[in-house]
């Protein structure tokens, strides 16, 4: 197992949350870029609602993580993501996944729709 991956929302909930099934990655070099991280706090206003501090912490605790994306990849993501539009697949995840392949690293989710692509580390 390689020791650094983008990391995608739900891997990085599933992390924080405790998952037994992500575990493994506690030690692991997270990347993350703005996307994850947006969505990462919206997450955690949404679910710690009653804990306005504790959400804050919670995203916080990414903010060392974040490598930024350029407007090049963003351009090749949503290519990427027009050529696999059945999928369904959403902006964040493809700007991670190109990311991801620019970076040279695996990109750990647990989204169906990327189980089996090439340089995907799908855990559920």
């Amino acid at each position: 197992m390689t020791d650094i991956f983008v990391f995608d929302t739900y891997a990085l909930i599933e992390l924080i949350e405790g998952n037994p099934a992500y575990l493994k990655y506690a030690n692991a070099k997270m990347v993350i870029n703005e996307f994850i991280f947006a969505e990462l706090c919206y997450a955690g206003i949404k679910r710690y609602r009653d804990y306005p501090v504790e959400a804050e912490q919670k995203s916080r605790s990414a903010m060392g993580s974040i490598s930024a994306v350029s407007p090049e990849e963003i351009m090749k993501a949503m290519k990427f993501r027009f050529s696999n539009r059945k999928k369904e697949l959403s902006t964040t995840d493809c700007v991670s996944y190109i990311q991801a392949q620019r970076l040279g690293i695996l990109f750990l989710t647990g989204d169906k729709e990327f189980e089996n692509m090439p340089g995907v580390e799908f855990v559920r």
